[in-house]
C-alpha cells in the first residue's frame, strides 16, 4: 500500500498543490489529472520517491517512505515521459543495462521476448537513435515484463503509441492489477480501462 498526506509541491514562487492525500492499494490504479503545469510530473516523481514534497509526507506499507526505501525501490517501478535510453545501445543492449541498474538478473532470452511482445522483432540490435518515437516508447516499455515490482508509476505512458500499442500497454496494465500489482499514471488521453480512481491537480 501507498498513501500520501497533505502533500505540496512549490516550483520557484509558485505552489503547485497542496493538502493533497491518496492511497493506493493492491489492485488498484490511480489516473492524475491536470493542465500542463499542474504538478502532475512533480506529483509522480515524490511518489517515486525520487523528489521531496515542500510538505506532507509519504507511506509505504504504513511505514514512512524514508525508513522503508530499500523495499520501496525493489517494488517500484517508475517510468518517466522523456525515456532513459542510451541512443547509441540496441534495444536489446538498454533492457539488460536497465536490470543492471536494478540489480536484477534478466536474460537474453527474457529480454528478447518482452521485447517482441511489444512488436520489436527484428530491431533488437538496432541501435535506439535509428527507431521512431514509438518503437523507442515500446522499448522503455518493455521494461514492465523484465522487472517484478508491484507498483508501476508511469507518466503519459500512452506517449507516441500507435492504437495497438496502446491497447497491449492497457491490457498489460490490467494483468498487473488482477495479480494484486497497483499502479499510478498521467495521461492526456482517454483511458481505456475502467476503475480508475482519479487525482485531480
Amino acid at each position: 500500500m501507498l498513501s500520501a498526506k497533505g502533500l505540496s509541491c512549490v516550483r520557484g514562487e509558485r505552489r503547485l498543490f497542496a493538502g493533497l492525500d491518496l492511497s493506493i492499494d493492491a489492485g488498484q490504479w490511480l489516473h492524475v489529472r491536470g493542465e500542463n503545469g499542474a504538478g502532475k510530473t512533480s506529483l509522480l516523481r515524490m511518489l517515486a520517491g525520487l523528489a521531496q514534497p515542500a510538505e506532507g509526507a509519504i507511506f509505504w506499507n504504513q511505514n514512512p517512505l524514508t525508513l522503508a526505501e530499500d523495499d520501496f525501490r525493489q517494488q517500484r517501478m517508475f517510468l518517466g515521459h522523456h525515456g532513459a535510453l542510451k541512443e547509441e545501445l540496441t534495444p536489446l543492449e538498454n533492457l539488460l543495462f536497465a536490470a543492471e541498474l536494478d540489480g536484477a538478473v534478466l536474460s537474453d532470452a527474457e529480454a528478447l521476448t518482452a521485447l517482441h511482445r511489444f512488436g520489436l522483432k527484428g530491431r533488437e540490435e538496432l541501435a535506439v537513435r535509428f527507431l521512431s518515437a514509438g518503437q523507442k516508447r515500446r522499448v522503455l516499455l518493455a521494461r514492465l515484463l523484465t522487472r517484478k515490482a508491484s507498483l508501476w508509476i508511469l507518466d503519459e505512458p500512452f506517449t507516441a503509441l500507435d492504437v495497438k500499442g496502446v491497447d497491449m500497454l492497457s491490457a498489460l496494465i490490467g494483468q498487473h492489477l488482477q495479480a494484486g500489482g497497483m499502479a499510478i499514471l498521467t495521461s492526456h488521453q482517454s483511458m481505456p480501462m475502467p476503475g480508475a480512481r482519479v487525482v485531480q491537480l
